[in-house]
């Protein structure tokens, strides 16, 4: 407030609007504190501040007290808040960081997050059709497998339902065997194609012939104290009926129809062949089976001893021959 005809006071310091600083001024520094900001206009020394009206010479201006040379006679105002400073450009400046590489990033993962739920989709549904492909047949309906022929024999009972020849591995693939407490060494083995060149006997050797014969296996062996020897044989006719009757080529109390003694090269079985023995066999299936068991010195053997050769020959097939032969009776095919 004033008296009328008085200049106006000086007005609270508005910041005004200034031309760019002169050339050598500080662009980057801010203003010291309690001085103008910068922009404003300096005054010079001696003058009065800008908006006062200046006096004669000699006098001083008017509502002017000395102690405003110091301070300025209007009450004090709040330091206005601090406003933040506009960037300036700066040939060393990057300019605004733009928010495109955010927009990007945020794109990208949409497109990954469709993606994979396309994928997903993808999987879970049939594949489409290759027209170059012929389409599957149609799945056939269950079928129960061939049982096996009917017969005692089974499969082995002819040779047209298993017709896979038999091998010395299938028949005697161990050296050493057991049944129970009897325990046996096979000393030699031996396939023969010609069937008659493993037997004795005319009736025998054409029952092998009318039989089809094509294959007739021997296997000798001997027991653990080397008392009792004996070969075994088996011969592969076409029909179980054929091989009924090479059994009973010859039968007799006294046989002279048999299946030749396979020697050995060792101590024991070299003497087979050589003395009594007990001969005889039976069928199984379109198999054969036959046996020739003696004593090492090849003596006659007594009641007892036809007993123990009888037991020995038994022990011998079913370590070696019946478990195969039950095999093929089975499946037809080698175990």
């Amino acid at each position: 407030m004033g008296f009328p005809g008085e200049p106006p006071r000086r007005q609270p310091y508005v910041q005004p609007d200034t031309p760019p600083p002169a050339q050598g001024e500080r662009w980057f520094e801010p203003a010291p504190h309690n001085q103008s900001p910068r922009g404003s206009e300096s005054v010079p020394y001696g003058h009065a501040p800008r908006g006062a009206e200046a006096a004669p010479y000699g006098q001083a201006p008017r509502d002017v007290d000395p102690a405003d040379t110091a301070r300025p006679a209007q009450p004090e105002q709040p330091e206005p808040p601090e406003q933040p400073r506009k960037a300036m450009w700066s040939p060393y400046d990057e300019g605004p960081r733009s928010r495109r590489p955010i927009f990007i990033a945020l794109g990208a993962l949409g497109a990954l997050i469709a993606g994979g739920v396309g994928l997903a989709v993808l999987a879970n549904s049939d594949p489409p059709p290759d027209p170059h492909t012929a389409a599957p047949p149609a799945q056939a309906s269950s079928v129960p497998l061939p049982s096996s022929p009917k017969g005692k024999f089974g499969f082995a009972g002819s040779r047209a339902t298993d017709r896979y020849a038999l091998t010395l591995n299938e028949l005697f693939g161990h050296r050493k065997v057991a049944l129970g407490r009897q325990r046996y060494e096979m000393t030699t083995r031996r396939t023969d194609k010609k069937c008659n060149d493993a037997v004795v006997g005319s009736n025998i050797q054409k029952a092998l012939t009318a039989g089809r014969c094509t294959q007739l296996l021997r296997a000798s062996f001997r027991d653990t104290a080397g008392a009792i020897i004996g070969t075994v044989g088996v011969a592969n006719l076409s029909t179980s009926a054929a091989a009924s009757k090479v059994i009973s080529a010859g039968a007799g109390k006294s046989r002279e129809e048999y299946l030749k003694a396979l020697p050995g090269k060792d101590d024991v079985t070299k003497f087979l062949g050589k003395g009594e023995a007990f001969a005889g066999g039976w069928s199984h299936g379109h198999y054969a089976v036959m046996v020739w068991f003696q004593y090492k010195d090849g003596h006659l053997p007594k009641d007892d001893e036809v007993k123990k050769l009888n037991q020995a020959a038994f022990g011998a097939v079913d370590a070696t021959v019946t478990p195969a032969l039950e095999a093929r009776s089975l499946t037809g095919k080698r175990p």
